[in-house]
């Protein structure tokens, strides 16, 4: 059974919110983060760096949490056979890790990146209710849960963006969400 290591309010929450949307059973390890269990050698034979999410799947261990999204999105057949449309769902993925987080979490780039970021963002979500048409995906999980995390942790004012607040309700709704991100 996959396991899958998490400490209490981490990022492991994302990646647990898609296996429960998969259905894929796992184990979820909780490491005890202010004792240093993410430090302990057994842990750092998954993860050299210390951090987590991390998973083992049988033999292989995997760390990252858009990595982890994206190699579930393909062992559990949530990956469309068209390379152009899997670099479409790895380019949010990545958006959702590495422009979206750091853009909004970051206080001093806030102000200058959150509009930059959140119009787009919102147009797409006006014209569709999830980022790659009709169907929650892989992408709605990597962006989605920054986004809640955004408005669960620092209560910043989306009203300019109410395709933004909508998407956020919809994916908080959804069970697996509710059972993950939203506990």
């Amino acid at each position: 059974m996959l396991k899958l290591y998490g400490g209490a309010r981490s990022r492991a929450s994302i990646v647990q919110w898609y296996l429960e949307e998969l259905g894929v059973p796992y184990e979820f390890v909780l490491l005890n983060m202010e004792a240093g269990e993410h430090s302990q050698s057994e842990f750092l034979a998954i993860n050299p760096i210390g951090k987590v999410p991390a998973i083992v799947d049988g033999d292989f261990k995997l760390w990252e949490s858009g990595a982890i999204l994206f190699y579930l999105a393909h062992k559990y057949g949530k990956m469309p056979e068209s390379v152009q449309k899997q670099a479409e769902i790895n380019q949010w993925i990545l958006f959702g890790n590495a422009t979206l987080g750091p853009g909004i979490f970051v206080e001093n780039t806030r102000a200058r990146e959150m509009p930059k970021l959140m119009k787009p963002l919102n147009q797409i979500l006006e014209q569709q209710p999830f980022l790659l048409g009709d169907e929650l995906s892989v992408a709605d999980v990597a962006v989605g849960s920054i986004l809640a995390y955004i408005s669960i942790m620092l209560k910043l004012d989306f009203s300019e963006y109410p395709a933004i607040v909508d998407y956020i309700k919809r994916l908080a709704e959804r069970p697996a969400f509710q059972k993950t991100i939203g506990a």
